[in-house]
């Protein structure tokens, strides 16, 4: 089909597209969905089982095992990791990469089923296993909220008003509040005056849990109607649960009358949240999926606007993290971006080629971006960081196709042909090489299109906006840029005629002519330039060694976190205080805005890279805002040099937010073996090596350290001479400790766990266990511990055990000194790790980021086979010969030098988006040389001597490749000023502008040998 004639011969038809790019893409820019970070399926489930009582050990081996046992049965499993704690067993369950978000729902189903099927091999007195499929919600906005003068009870009545106004707020998914204290209704009975009574804690279970049971009355009919029966006597309030009559017949009492009953916080909360010193609750605020986040914002803002009234005296909510601000701060940022490489690849293009020509290209470039918006749009792609990044880092590409048609017309302009013809010459020269040369610059980044990790899932947006821009680039250079030529470039008095005779005259200017002459000289000593781009190729791969390594940039969001875990076993409520202490430290530094404390667990999930940390008491969690984000490296050294000196029992990492997935520690080896205390043994051999000579911090393992245990050394015959059994003894151990749970408490949504403990005279204490009562059922009496037991022996156990494929694993942790690379330091503690001498049947393998980062790669390059055998096919199919493609690809290591100097000399290290770089790269590369080869064998096959036609080939592709590549580099600049996409930029900069060399010298030098092509060819 006649392209340019078609779009000159109808206009109409080409200005439909126009406007359809151009309104379509303009109304998509406002329409569009925002996020901070594209979605992606977190392929994991969590099963917990509660095994009230059990040791982690009984734990494992009752509970874990046979559950793990059930699961692997499914062969959707990846990877099941667990950790068997006191009374809680907890498996993580990921799926393998293949299975989309879609398959999940089913397989989760399957998970279920199989452990359901499994709970017949489980002991009995444990709860049901509960899967946990949901728990990848990003809660963008996140607020504190704090009361001065309010009681934590009202501050949670406000937190519950608030999520009953927000929820209904437009856009808006879940409303999550954390922190909320856990209530309990306390039973303290006085042992002596249950003794004289001769009433027994059985007696007062049973009538507490009869007391306020749900159960079923029936109803009868009354007429037309069906009356239910509700009889009276729940208690609704204390004074009615004092009033509990206790005991039988004229022996009964009521509870009032021997128990102390009140309200009051668990002793051992879950979860203790501060703001800047002052308790609080987190309020997180996630949008509906695809949403526009900005929009949800602004409707959080106008909806919180609107409920003021509900917040009483003293009530405040605190940011701590706004999605929708910084989403709209990168839109803004990407729009001046846009507008800033626009800019520049305009200016240049005029520069280089004139205002006109500038201009038409500067067009075509823009209505190529709003077009691409346009089918994301379409296609469901929002505005995130990774899609606007990618219009960026398509940018300098975009203009290629419109350069190479453009330059054509001018040149047979100059000719003397009129557009049309000359627009119909250029486009049957080029049209069918400039698509193979865009489908390779896609192929280049479909490795990123199919690898089916989460990495490749988070980078999905890129190869599409790419594939979509540089498709659209070309389709708009064959319709758009002859149709706009021919209303800015054809002027009357222009001569029609067809004038070959002026060909050199159009390739005649200086720069021609200087390139013509070093073209010569390279020429004539083709296996002299071979070599030193050989040498220079080799040099580049050992300094290559040199670039620092990372996997993930840190983020510019201007927060960091700090961990601190004390010794395994440490009572939350010490924990807390501890804490009170580290957060007036954290204030106190310069640049800090305000600090949040959460003890016990992580926050929510807040943004989409953060991983909570997983419960426990001994954990303190701060969050640190910053007034400026370029403070954070300092703050970070600073923090992790000052509090492991104050605190040294504490374990302590204060660290970065990173923009791709975070490890739970940088570095990791993993042991895995079968006997616990040989797993502690290699770990404390470990760490003891790291220590000395390591050179890194926080030194730890994630089995933590065994917790303290008194083990009452019951005498079984002494127990059954008494009538008792070892489940009541720990039942009254358990009311005169922190009290056991017989009941719930009715107040409107809530149900309020009812505790049975002792008086706080009569609560246990280590030296007077032995002393405790304990009911008798068969004997009808209280019968002292120290007659049913031995002694008190105070030993210490695992507090958890975790296993790793289904096998006991610890894992030996470290983090890097500060501003040293991640990848250095591992290099330097492998050996070290490694020189330990296992056991049989013990492995170690390595986690952490070097895990992350080589999963990440390899599943990157198990997909990047098919796509390079693409390209790799398309340059034989669009040269339908071999010695052509082979002499391009040969080129392409050699792309290498640029790359090796550029991240040397600006110190950025060599990354996962580097990576990305150095496949686009790679398509960027191979696309110029396709242009340029096939122009030799044009003008070949038009019987110019094969050594001028190089040459003069050459001559005619340095415009464009030039301009190709000056506006590549240039479209680069304001990625270089961002952390996420720097070191990509700087790789494809450096490549690209060492490629075009390669391009204009490498590759006819490698025709000339090729083709065997003699001096005198000319």
């Amino acid at each position: 089909m006649d392209l340019a004639r078609y779009a000159i011969g109808k206009p109409v038809n080409i200005w439909v597209l126009v406007l359809i790019c151009l309104i379509g893409g303009v109304l998509a820019y406002f329409e569009m969905g925002r996020l901070e970070d594209p979605e992606f399926t977190i392929k994991e489930a969590i099963v917990t089982v509660q095994y009230p009582g059990a040791t982690a050990l009984e734990v494992e081996q009752e509970v874990t095992e046979p559950l793990e046992s059930a699961i692997q049965e499914l062969s959707e499993v990846k990877e099941i990791r667990s950790r068997s704690m006191v009374g809680l067993a907890e498996i993580r369950v990921e799926i393998q990469d293949r299975y989309s978000g879609e398959q999940l729902d089913q397989i989760w189903d399957q998970l279920r089923n199989k452990i359901g099927d499994a709970q017949q091999k489980l002991p009995p007195g444990l709860d049901p296993p509960l899967v946990n499929d949901d728990f990848g919600d990003v809660y963008g906005i996140f607020f504190a909220l704090t009361g001065d003068g309010l009681t934590l009870k009202e501050l949670h009545e406000v937190a519950k008003d608030l999520r009953r106004g927000l929820i209904t707020a437009e856009g808006v998914g879940q409303v999550e509040i954390a922190g909320v204290r856990e209530e309990r209704i306390l039973v303290e009975v006085d042992q002596a005056r249950l003794a004289a009574l001769r009433l027994s804690p059985q007696e007062l279970v049973a009538a507490l849990a009869d007391a306020d049971a749900a159960v079923e009355s029936g109803g009868v009919r009354a007429g037309e109607f069906f009356v239910h029966i509700r009889p009276t006597g729940a208690f609704d309030s204390l004074d009615a649960l004092r009033a509990l009559p206790v005991g039988q017949g004229q022996q009964s009492v009521d509870l009032g009358s021997i128990a102390t009953i009140k309200r009051d916080y668990a002793e051992r909360p879950r979860q203790i949240i501060r703001h800047n010193g002052e308790p609080a609750l987190t309020l997180g605020i996630s949008g509906i999926s695809g949403s526009n986040i900005v929009e949800v914002g602004r409707s959080v803002e106008a909806k919180l606007e609107s409920m003021q009234h509900l917040m009483p005296l003293g009530a405040e909510l605190h940011p701590l993290y706004q999605q929708h601000s910084i989403v709209n701060e990168s839109v803004n940022s990407f729009a001046l971006n846009v507008f800033l490489s626009v800019a520049i690849v305009v200016g240049v293009l005029c520069l280089a080629m004139g205002v006109r020509a500038g201009v038409i290209i500067g067009a075509v470039l823009f209505l190529t971006v709003l077009g691409t918006l346009l089918v994301m749009w379409l296609a469901g792609i929002e505005l995130e960081r990774i899609s606007l990044g990618a219009l960026i880092i398509a940018m300098g590409m975009l203009v290629d196709n419109a350069v190479v048609v453009c330059d054509g017309m001018l040149i047979e302009k100059q000719r003397g042909k009129s557009i049309l013809e000359a627009s119909r010459k250029t486009l049957q020269q080029t049209q069918w090489s400039l698509l193979g040369a865009t489908i390779i610059g896609i192929l280049a980044f479909a490795g990123i299109g199919l690898s089916q990790d989460t990495t490749g899932e988070f980078l999905f947006s890129l190869f599409f906006v790419i594939a979509t821009s540089l498709l659209l680039s070309w389709l708009l250079a064959l319709l758009v840029v002859p149709l706009f030529g021919y209303y800015l470039l054809e002027r009357k008095g222009d001569r029609q005629e067809d004038d070959e005779s002026d060909a050199d005259e159009a390739y005649s200017g200086p720069i021609y002519n200087r390139y013509r002459r070093i073209a010569g000289s390279v020429l004539a000593h083709p296996w002299l330039t071979l070599g030193i781009l050989v040498v220079l190729t080799v040099l580049s791969v050992l300094g290559f060694s040199r670039v620092p390594q990372s996997f993930f940039p840190p983020s510019s969001t201007p927060i960091f976190y700090v961990n601190l875990f004390l010794p395994q076993g440490t009572h939350i409520r010490e924990t807390s205080r501890t804490a009170e202490d580290v957060e007036g430290y954290l204030k106190k530094l310069e640049g800090v805005k305000d600090v949040s404390t959460f003890v016990g667990s992580g926050a929510s999930r807040f943004m989409l890279t953060y991983a909570p940390e997983q419960p426990n008491p001994a954990l303190m969690h701060f969050l640190v805002r910053t007034e400026e984000p370029d403070v954070i490296a300092g703050l970070v050294h600073e923090v992790n040099q000052t509090l492991p000196g104050r605190y040294p029992s504490a374990d302590v990492a204060a660290a970065q937010f990173m923009f791709g997935p975070n490890a739970e520690a940088k570095l990791e080896a993993r042991i895995s073996g079968p006997d616990p205390e040989e797993l502690r043994r290699l770990s404390a051999e470990g760490q003891r090596i790291l220590h000395e000579q390591g050179n890194v911090f926080n030194i730890r393992d994630d089995w933590r350290a065994p917790v303290p245990v008194l083990r009452p050394r019951l005498a079984l015959d002494r127990l059954a001479d008494a009538g008792l059994t070892r489940q009541q003894v720990s039942q009254a151990l358990s009311v005169a400790s922190e009290g056991q749970q017989v009941s719930v408490f009715r107040e409107r949504d809530e149900l309020i766990p009812i505790l049975l403990r002792a008086t706080p005279e009569d609560r246990v204490e280590p030296g007077d266990l032995m002393q405790r009562l304990v009911w008798s059922p068969a004997s009808s009496r209280y019968v002292p511990l120290a007659q049913v037991a031995d002694g008190i022996e105070a030993t210490t156990e695992e507090s958890m055990i975790r296993r790793y494929g289904r096998e006991r694993t610890i894992a030996v942790r470290a983090e890097p000194r500060d501003g040293e690379n991640t990848n250095v330091a591992f290099e330097r503690i492998r050996p070290l790790m490694e020189g330990i001498e296992l056991p049989t049947g013990y492995t170690l393998e390595w986690g952490g980021d070097h895990e992350q980062s080589s999963d990440a790669q390899q599943a990157l390059a198990s997909t990047l086979a098919v796509p390079y055998l693409a390209m790799v096919l398309v340059t034989v199919l669009l040269f339908a010969k071999v010695r052509q493609p082979l002499m391009i690809w040969l080129v392409v290591p050699m792309a290498l030098c640029g790359v090796t100097l550029g991240l040397l000399v600006t110190g950025q290290p060599f990354g996962f988006m580097a990576l990305l770089g150095l496949l686009s790269l790679t398509g960027m590369l191979i696309k110029n040389a396709v242009v340029l080869v096939d122009e030799i064998d044009r003008q070949i096959a038009d019987e110019v001597p094969r050594l001028t036609a190089i040459v003069e080939a050459s001559a005619s592709r340095l415009r464009p490749v030039m301009m190709a590549a000056g506006t590549t580099v240039l479209g680069m600049v304001p990625l270089l000023f961002d952390p996420f996409f720097a070191n990509m930029a700087v790789t494809i900069m450096g490549g690209l502008g060492f490629a075009t060399l390669l391009t204009l010298l490498a590759v006819p030098c490698l025709y000339l040998l090729f083709m065997r092509v003699k001096p005198e060819e000319t």
